[in-house]
């Protein structure tokens, strides 16, 4: 079984744009990354802690329409 890990904001932007999404993009006061028409909002840290990446996926399930898995995640 693959456990969540943390992850730099770096490679989790590598890995959102192997699911599909394009940027990131500056907003006003914070940058954003884009799936089509639909907006995910980046955290400004430089580090994501397993609770920011498990945040992070919830909000790309809901843009792609699939669950990201551990195990993919760490994958990519």
């Amino acid at each position: 079984m693959n456990r969540w890990n943390p992850s730099s904001r770096r490679v989790a932007i590598q890995r959102l744009r192997l699911l599909g999404f394009d940027g990131p993009v500056q907003g006003k006061r914070h940058q954003y990354m884009t799936y089509g028409e639909r907006r995910l909002t980046l955290f400004s840290n430089r580090d994501y802690s397993v609770q920011q990446v498990r945040l992070l996926l919830r909000q790309v399930a809901e843009r792609i329409g699939r669950e990201v898995t551990a195990a993919e995640w760490n994958a990519l």
